[in-house]
């Protein structure tokens, strides 16, 4: 398939963060495969369309060795395209991912595409007509996931059922169950379904490929869930929601045959315990899976990484002694030990996990590490690699020796990327203060050039969402650099509740949102302006989701800031734990106290900072009614001086069509703008800024 090639080795200057049009066209790379001979590897980058409204994905080789330069190997966006992703390697050496195109019978949902070993076209492998969701291509074929209507018996008649509903426009869905819907798309009638594809049928080149389902009953037990499938194609594993009542539903681990479709509960969940899938042994005889502790109001969830024979059902408990909460993890081939990625103090590096000792081992420095893949010797791991002073390239990582070394015992290499490091406008330093209650607390502050004791920057702080979750990885929609760009400095701390402090951390803020998250952010903002480079007199507050949460209650706590903008934040926590997506999942952490005690809606007569608040209409983990009953409530209730006629400091953007997140491109650079116009007016004392254009 003939496709331009594209280059973006260029190092981009300082001034990409000075242009919001240069910066959104940055490439963003995601995901890594290995072939079994480690000679081929696979990463997608995404870079934005001709008509600069979406980010398209094309498939990159990179050189394990690190000499070549990268290639493209697929057109993006070129030649009918609307871009590639997931790919994934067969043992056969023959590349699989997924990509909707034109003239296919389903050209408006991904298909299964190979691009064969030895070289040659993209071949359609399957289509469905509820779109390729995920494929595990394996020794015996391929087995994959896509939605597939409730009565729908084979693709056909789903792809009947699609164009009756499309033909009479009927978009209305009948629920007799929860969840409803997800993130930022609604749930039903279709639900997904794993199929199995035979290996004579993934050779095929016309898409024709028998879709084989796997067993009965999974309509709505698959729902936003993973699965693992056994290296010799014989069985895999899946998480499996189960209702238990009073809109709750609970995650056990099925096994599932691939020849037979029967169905095995491996793992079932109870009033105490849920289950998570990570990884199958190469030898198809043990698991590592994750046993959730349930959570309640004064208990934190908790993770457990466990080790599942799948030969008697028992599982024990490993990496006992190991505070972390692992994020990835990856069996060696010869099944003596585990990589994992884990939040620690600031990052997320690689450790060796060895499971004769259960002695665990930090194999990397600096940075977050994220889709780890090994050779089939075991003696290298690849990995993509960002921190707040790059985002994600592609590393090569020595494991020989490492395992058992001293920390950051594997040399860490750097491959030819498809993109390169950009050049930041400032520095990057690591900040800590001790909490009221005698704690550590530390954060990254990122620094413009220039400032100094005869210059401060002005400070924003910036806060985390999740809220069990750690400032350590590069962002695009969370990027300091644009904002050190323009002169701030940008504070990224990680308070109570954050990740790779241990569970005790977790487990100060538990339950009490508004107590030590509040005190220890407070408490390392009064460390940092106390900096000469720092201008205590112009500080500015910001965060999305829990950040946004906390910067409300931050306004109706302190005046201490001269500005703070919220985005897609929780209000009136009564309100958000019975309309948010998961609903029962929220219920089992606040109890009424805490809704009372720590709603940040309470306290809106003691807001005087002005507020830029902004949501997305599709957000349905915080819905779009907390961003509503705040923006009323500021009006009506908040103590801000209003004018006499009305008007007010307050701001409100609002996109109808964006969720949790402000993902188009043209739309996340109108968020920037307007929040550095709201920050100058407020905070810099600028004159009002002229909207954008695009905004009227």
């Amino acid at each position: 398939m003939a496709h331009t090639q594209q280059s973006f080795q260029k190092s981009s200057g300082p001034d990409v963060f000075a242009d919001l049009d240069a910066f959104i066209e940055l490439p963003r790379l995601g995901g890594l495969t290995l072939n079994d001979a480690g000679t081929r590897l696979v990463t997608t980058v995404s870079t934005l369309n001709e008509e600069r409204t979406q980010y398209v994905s094309a498939l990159w080789e990179l050189d394990p060795a690190g000499e070549a330069p990268a290639r493209q190997l697929t057109p993006g966006s070129d030649r009918g395209g609307h871009g590639e992703s997931a790919p994934t390697f067969a043992p056969n050496g023959d590349l699989f991912f997924t990509a909707k195109r034109d003239g296919t019978e389903y050209d408006d949902v991904a298909a299964l595409w190979r691009l064969p070993a030895g070289g040659g076209e993209a071949q359609l492998v399957a289509e469905h007509p509820g779109g390729v969701a995920a494929a595990r291509p394996v020794s015996t074929g391929v087995v994959l996931k896509a939605e597939a209507t409730p009565r729908a018996a084979d693709p056909a008649g789903d792809a009947a059922a699609r164009k009756e509903r499309k033909d009479k426009k009927v978009s209305a869905i009948l629920h007799d169950g929860y969840p409803v819907r997800f993130w930022d798309h609604d749930l039903g009638p279709a639900a997904p379904r794993l199929y199995a594809l035979d290996a004579e049928s993934t050779g095929s080149d016309d898409g024709g490929a028998t879709l084989r389902e796997l067993g009965t009953g999974t309509h709505g037990h698959l729902i936003e869930t993973g699965f693992r499938v056994a290296r010799d194609g014989s069985f895999l594993i899946t998480e499996w929601n189960t209702p238990e009542g009073r809109g709750s539903q609970r995650t056990d681990l099925v096994r599932i045959d691939v020849a037979t479709g029967e169905q095995q509960v491996l793992c079932a969940a109870d009033d105490s315990y849920e289950y998570s899938i990570h990884a199958i042994s190469d030898d198809g005889a043990a698991a590592v899976i994750t046993r959730w502790i349930r959570s309640t109001p004064e208990t934190p969830s908790r993770q457990e990484l466990r080790l599942l024979d799948l030969a008697s059902g028992e599982h024990r408990l490993i990496a006992a002694g190991w505070d972390r909460y692992p994020s990835s993890v990856t069996w060696l081939p010869d099944g003596s030990g585990l990589l994992v990625t884990a939040d620690e103090d600031g990052r997320a590096p690689l450790f060796h996990l060895d499971l004769a000792s259960d002695a665990t081992t930090r194999l990397t420095g600096d940075g977050a590490f994220t889709d780890v893949v090994v050779t089939r010797d075991g003696t290298t791991a690849y990995a993509l690699r960002s921190s707040y002073e790059f985002p994600a390239e592609p590393v090569r990582i020595d494991l020989t020796g490492a395992a058992g070394s001293d920390d950051d015992g594997a040399t860490v290499t750097r491959l030819a990327s498809p993109a390169a490091r950009p050049e930041l406008p400032g520095r990057l330093t690591e900040v800590e203060t001790t909490a009221e209650d005698g704690t550590r607390v530390r954060g990254w502050l990122a620094l413009p050039e220039g400032a100094s004791a005869d210059a401060p920057a002005p400070l924003l702080l910036w806060i985390h969402g999740g809220p069990v979750a750690s400032w350590n990885a590069w962002s695009w929609r969370w990027t300091p650099w644009l904002l050190v760009a323009r002169g701030y400095a940008v504070l990224l701390p990680d308070p109570a509740l954050s990740t790779g402090y241990g569970q005790s951390f977790i487990d100060r803020g538990w339950s009490r949102w508004g107590a030590e998250p509040y005190t220890d952010l407070m408490s390392i903002t009064d460390a940092v302006v106390e900096r000469e480079d720092i201008d205590q007199t112009r500080t500015a507050a910001m965060g999305g989701s829990f950040g946004g949460y906390m910067s409300n209650w931050v306004a109706g706590h302190t005046d201490r800031f001269k500005a703070i903008v919220t985005h897609a934040s929780l209000w009136a926590l009564d309100g958000f734990g019975p309309t948010t997506d998961a609903s029962f999942f929220w219920a089992r952490e606040m109890s009424e106290e805490m809704e009372t005690t720590y709603s940040p809606h309470r306290y809106v007569e003691q807001i005087t900072t002005p507020m830029l608040v902004i949501h997305g209409d599709k957000d349905y983990r915080v819905p779009i009614g907390e961003g509503l009953r705040l923006w009323w409530e500021l009006l009506s209730k908040s103590g801000l001086p209003q004018e006499a006629d009305g008007s007010t400091a307050h701001r409100f953007l609002y996109f109808p069509d964006e969720n949790h997140w402000i993902l188009t491109p043209q739309h996340a650079k109108l968020w920037y703008q307007v929040i550095f116009g709201f920050l100058a007016e407020n905070v810099l004392e600028e004159p009002a800024p002229e909207l954008p254009e695009l905004l009227g």
